[in-house]
C-alpha cells in the first residue's frame, strides 16, 4: 500500500465533512417530514461535494451539487408536494418489530462489511476503465466516455426518470379522488 501524508487542515476538513454527512444521515432517517427528510438529503450531499473538493474531483463536486443536491432534490421535492405527503403522517416505530429487527441485521451487515474493508486490502480494479489517464482533461475523457461508449445507459437512465415523473404525476392524479374535469366539458360556476 503507499502510503501518503495527511496534513492538518486537511483532517480537519475530513472530520467536518463526516459529521456533517452523518448529521445529514441521521437526521434524513429520523425526520419526521418528508420535507425535512429532503432537507437532511442536501445537507448529506453537500458535505459529499466537499470531500469530493479535498480528492481533487472538482467536476464531481460540481455535478454533486447541481445535479444531486440540486435537480434531483428539487425533483423529489415537487413528487413530495404533489403526492401532498408533506401533510402530518403518524409515523412510530412501536408494535412494528419486523420493520425494525430488519433495520437492525442491515446495521449490523453495514457495520461488519465496514470491519472487513477496514482491516482487509483495497481492491481498485483496473487503472483505466474507459480511456489512459494522461489522454487530456478529466472533464474531457468523460464527456466522451458519456458521448460515446455509454450514450445508450445515458439516454436510457433519462428516459426512465422522465418516465418515472410521468407515471407519478398520472398516479397523483388518480389517487386524489377528485374527478378531473374533461377538455369537452365546460365549466360552470
Amino acid at each position: 500500500m503507499i502510503a501518503t501524508v495527511i496534513s492538518v487542515p486537511q483532517l480537519i476538513v475530513f472530520i467536518v465533512s463526516v459529521v456533517i454527512i452523518a448529521i445529514g444521515g441521521v437526521g434524513l432517517l429520523s425526520a419526521r417530514y418528508p420535507v425535512h427528510a429532503a432537507l437532511f438529503l442536501v445537507m448529506t450531499l453537500f458535505g459529499v461535494a466537499v470531500l469530493f473538493i479535498e480528492e481533487g474531483a472538482e467536476f464531481l463536486a460540481a455535478v454533486q451539487v447541481v445535479v444531486y443536491a440540486g435537480a434531483v432534490v428539487v425533483l423529489f421535492l415537487f413528487v413530495i408536494m404533489l403526492l401532498g405527503v408533506d401533510r402530518e403522517e403518524i409515523t412510530s416505530f412501536a408494535g412494528d418489530t419486523v420493520r425494525v429487527a430488519l433495520a437492525g441485521v442491515g446495521v449490523a451487515l453495514i457495520l461488519a462489511e465496514l470491519f472487513i474493508v477496514a482491516t482487509g486490502a483495497w481492491v481498485t480494479g483496473a487503472h483505466a476503465v474507459a480511456g489512459k489517464l494522461s489522454a487530456g482533461s478529466n472533464i474531457g475523457v468523460l464527456a466522451r466516455s458519456v458521448f460515446t461508449t455509454y450514450l445508450l445507459p445515458f439516454e436510457l437512465t433519462a428516459a426512465l426518470l422522465v418516465i418515472a415523473v410521468v407515471g407519478a404525476v398520472i398516479l397523483s392524479r388518480r389517487m386524489s379522488g377528485v374527478a378531473q374535469p374533461r377538455a369537452h366539458e365546460s365549466r360552470e360556476v
